[in-house]
């Protein structure tokens, strides 16, 4: 399974971007973005945004994986304590 990410840049060096996530910073390459600009929400894979997005759509995909990744780390503590 792949997974995109939204991500807030940050900074622009050179055609790559510093983006945030959460307070995590990564270093991504703006090659396959045309104008993104520092403050864009972009949707970044494997080390690539691949394209923007409007900030209110990038908060909802972040709300969505923090309640998917607190559901699977729930379960996994339902299992490891029922065994």
């Amino acid at each position: 399974m792949c997974l995109a990410i939204p991500s807030k840049i940050v900074k622009i060096e050179n055609g790559m971007a510093t983006i945030d996530v959460d307070g995590v910073q990564r270093k991504t390459s703006l090659l396959l973005v045309e104008d993104a600009g520092i403050g864009d929400y972009v949707i970044v894979h494997a080390g690539f945004a691949l394209h923007k997005i409007d900030e209110a759509d990038a908060m909802e995909s972040l709300r969505i994986l923090k309640e998917a990744a607190a559901f699977v780390e729930k379960r996994g503590q339902d299992n490891i304590e029922s065994s």
